[in-house]
């Protein structure tokens, strides 16, 4: 028996991902280059759930020696390690997990780096921040948003667990929406399908026919009928949608003693008669991509994203009628082969044509801004152009915006406090345990003997910078106690979930799929619940 040669074996050992993102997915994660700084128990877990999906190289920056405490929540550092290299050790044993990875470490502190040499980050695709303290991670974040570098900020503070995605702007397209409908214009036949739709005479079929008959056939004929003989409008609402339910299922067969036939397609066709008749119009969220700046006002320096959002436009204004392009799939269903792949590349073809039709307003718009036709892909077009309905964009906030008190997200966290137990609460406290850092160069609590004396200070710590931002809100006493007996320790089960939830958003960047969060996530281990915050 031939052995699988190595694109096979690799489909083998990544099949459910490559469904999940497929080969251009796996192209760009196999291809990039991640920069995680320290190698705490939620630096290691985010690192192996990024290497094991195979992500091309990864570089651990750390000036730590391995200690006991790492050893105890660690799982990628070893007794024998101790004060040894804490990047070196980890990197090793993370290697060992995918031999298709490269890792590297660098034994330095982020601190000294960002001293001697700040352009060192400029090199990684995305940067992931683990456990600093804030000065460190304001001063960083600021040089990877002048450089455009993508940032995740990753903490695990006792049973609290926190993230904050940093990136200027992040276009998807494919967007994977759950609960996607089908694209089939029943309420705006383009003139090839009208023509199919012709050729179907229900009336004059035998038996075998009738009941292979594809169900958006079905629907497609009974509209007219229903426009012919009901209403010039779709059926909009319960009644009307029950009445043309009932006209189709008048067309199914009766047998010589006047009973229904078993027709499973016209069944079918009652069946999808809501979601069939969803009116074909522009969402909102492509409407407002349409009048962006950056649709709007294209340069030099514009992204194929950005130009490819203003062919779409043109096409729109033109060729499309007011109709994004047709994403060219069909729903399987009860038809014979013929019947099925008949209409189907029916559907096909439109979307051929309509991708033609942008692709030449993209070649247009690439030549007027002196750019090489084949910037853009045939590959990448296409991709656009099937996802045309689900684009997103997603614009996050500078840290140093969020902390600054004249520009901090005040209303958002107020009107959050309604709830006094809500997780933006201890988004607060980990605010207030920065300040207390700031201040007295520790965490709270790192000793039992310190707690009791903590709960005081770090009250006065979480008041202060209350009062700093200008927020009238009021914080339990419990959770000050309870920040303070944490004493800034990382459980590994804390960790281990963070590791999980950060390493796919950075796989979501870096494949530009799925929907990254904007901007804030808090876990409260305490409850097992989770939120996201625009701050």
């Amino acid at each position: 028996m031939a052995r699988p040669g190595r694109a096979g074996l690799k489909e083998q050992r990544y099949d459910r991902q490559l469904r999940l993102w497929g080969d251009h997915g796996q192209e760009a994660l196999e291809s990039a280059h991640v920069c995680v700084i320290n190698a705490t128990a939620t630096g290691t877990e985010i690192l192996k759930n990024l290497v094991l999906p195979g992500i091309g190289s990864f570089t651990i920056v750390d000036g730590n020696r391995v200690s006991g405490e790492d050893v105890g929540n660690n799982f990628f550092l070893q007794k024998s390690h101790i004060g040894q290299s804490r990047a070196q050790s980890a990197m090793e044993l993370l290697q060992e997990l995918n031999s298709d990875v490269s890792g590297n470490f660098v034994e330095e502190s982020p601190e000294k780096l960002l001293d001697n040499d700040p352009s060192f980050f400029n090199r990684f695709n995305l940067v992931v921040a683990t456990q600093l303290p804030e000065s460190t991670l304001l001063r960083l974040a600021e040089v990877l948003w002048n450089s455009n570098v993508p940032l995740l900020v990753c903490r695990t503070y006792g049973l609290v667990g926190y993230m904050r995605v940093v990136i200027k702007e992040h276009t998807v397209v494919e967007s994977h929406p759950d609960n996607m409908l089908e694209d089939l214009r029943l309420d705006r036949p383009f003139p090839e399908l009208t023509e199919h739709v012709q050729d179907y005479d229900l009336e004059h079929m035998d038996k075998k026919d009738h009941s292979h008959t594809p169900w958006i056939v079905i629907v497609a004929k009974y509209l007219t009928k229903w426009f012919n003989e009901k209403s010039e409008q779709l059926p909009k609402n319960y009644k009307e949608k029950e009445a043309f339910k009932e006209l189709i299922r008048q067309g199914i067969l009766k047998n010589e003693n006047g009973t229904p036939e078993d027709e499973e397609n016209f069944e079918e066709a009652i069946k999808n008669v809501n979601t069939a008749l969803n009116r074909t119009e522009i969402p909102r969220g492509i409407e407002e991509l349409f009048n962006d700046d950056c649709c709007l006002k294209l340069t030099e320096q514009s992204s194929s994203f950005w130009i490819l959002v203003r062919a779409l436009k043109e096409f729109v204004a033109n060729e499309g009628q007011g109709s994004l392009p047709v994403r060219g799939t069909i729903p399987d269903m009860m038809a014979d082969s013929s019947k099925f792949i008949k209409l189907q590349n029916v559907y096909r073809e439109k979307a051929k044509k309509d991708t033609a039709a942008v692709g030449s307003h993209a070649a247009k718009l690439l030549q007027s801004l002196g750019k090489a036709p084949e910037s853009i892909s045939e590959r990448e077009l296409k991709l656009f152009c099937s996802n045309a309905a689900f684009l997103r964009v997603v614009r996050c906030r500078s840290l140093a915006q969020e902390h600054s008190p004249n520009s901090c997200s005040r209303d958002a966290i107020i009107s959050h406090m309604d709830n006094p137990d809500s997780e933006i609460v201890l988004y607060l406290m980990l605010r207030a345990v920065n300040r207390f850092y700031k201040q007295h160069g520790r965490y709270p609590g790192v000793y039992n003997y310190q707690v009791e004396d903590d709960i005081g200070k770090l009250k006065s710590c979480l008041t202060g910078f209350l009062q700093e931002h200008g927020l009238s809100v009021v914080v339990k006493d419990d959770y000050v106690q309870e920040f303070c007996r944490y004493g800034a320790a990382e459980p590994h089960a804390v960790a281990a979930f963070m590791g999980g939830a950060a390493a796919q958003e950075v796989i979501k960047v870096i494949t530009g799929q799925f929907v990254i969060f904007n901007n804030t996530f808090i876990y409260s281990g305490m409850s097992q619940t989770s939120a996201t915050f625009q701050l």
